[in-house]
């Protein structure tokens, strides 16, 4: 029997990915060689800039961007991270603003590429109106992808100062968050109703909001693209492990035809923030992935 491919993988701790760390859900043709990455968006560009993964978790706003720019990834059907968005919007408890007072505004996010600040002003623009122009957003990080630039109404300059301690000292009026939202009562949601709305947008769109998702090399997808197929398989065996009630909003979502809505949404939104230099449609996203894994 020949030896198995060995890919060089980047993916975060999830229910659906530590059966394929455990070695619980395992194939003869392939082996994962993770590589640990924490926090896991540290592999984002050296992905999207020089390839050095086989296999990686991508935020979604930097796949698009890369396929855009015509970086060397191929986006798989494969979403691996969401989660509801709206409550990753924060005030100080002390300066607490509401969201049809942000015209105007400063709120400070990590990147203006930072998916879950995709989403929070996707959010503010169909639920209050805002278009992303209307508010200055401040961060501290560029984009993974080297060719893309910020619009004129984002700046940099958080220097060493946390977001949080950004809004503590009261030099901007909100921030967005991801896994780093803090606890405790000193910070308050900017959208006090943030729940019963992204509940309500799952039952109107039928998917949470698309974090990450996974992308292979083109170079592997080309000189070996039975091994990519195999680590999709992989993929969607380890995700079946996990028992989730039924009914139930999924962090996961597999296959062409289910994503294909979700990916257009998304692309209607990156484009009215500036994220992309060009419309992108869901034949072009997916075609390199589709000519290595069919139709899936």
């Amino acid at each position: 029997m020949p030896e198995p491919t060995v890919l060089r993988t980047v993916l975060a701790d999830y229910p659906h990915t530590q059966p394929l760390k455990n070695g619980e859900v395992t194939s003869d043709a392939v082996t994962l060689d993770f590589h640990a990455v924490k926090p896991v968006h540290k592999a984002f560009a050296p992905m999207v800039r020089d390839e050095a993964y086989d296999l990686s978790e991508l935020a979604i706003v930097t796949a698009l961007q890369a396929i855009a720019y015509g970086r060397p990834v191929v986006l798989l059907p494969a979403v691996v991270a969401s989660r509801f968005q709206r409550g990753c919007l924060i005030a100080h408890a002390a300066r607490p603003v509401k969201p049809e007072e942000l015209k105007g505004k400063t709120i400070g996010v990590r990147a203006f590429t930072q998916t879950t600040g995709m989403w929070v002003r996707a959010h503010l623009t169909g639920d209050f109106g805002l278009a992303s122009r209307d508010i200055r957003w401040l961060t501290r990080d560029g984009a993974h992808v080297a060719e893309y630039e910020d619009p004129d109404f984002v700046e940099h300059g958080v220097g060493d100062a946390s977001l949080p301690d950004l809004l503590r000292e009261g030099r901007i009026d909100a921030t967005i968050l991801g896994n780093d939202l803090p606890e405790g009562d000193e910070f308050v949601r900017v959208i006090p109703d943030a729940r019963a709305r992204d509940e309500q947008w799952w039952r109107e769109h039928g998917f949470m909001p698309i974090n990450h998702m996974v992308v292979a090399g083109a170079t592997v997808a080309r000189d070996n693209p039975a091994a990519v197929r195999e680590a999709y398989e992989l993929l969607l065996r380890a995700d079946a492990t996990v028992e989730r009630p039924e009914g139930e909003p999924r962090p996961t979502l597999f296959g062409f035809d289910r994503l294909r809505g979700p990916v257009e949404l998304i692309v209607d939104a990156c484009l009215e923030q500036g994220l992309l230099p060009r419309r992108l449609d869901a034949d072009e996203v997916f075609a390199p992935a589709k000519a290595v894994l069919g139709d899936v």
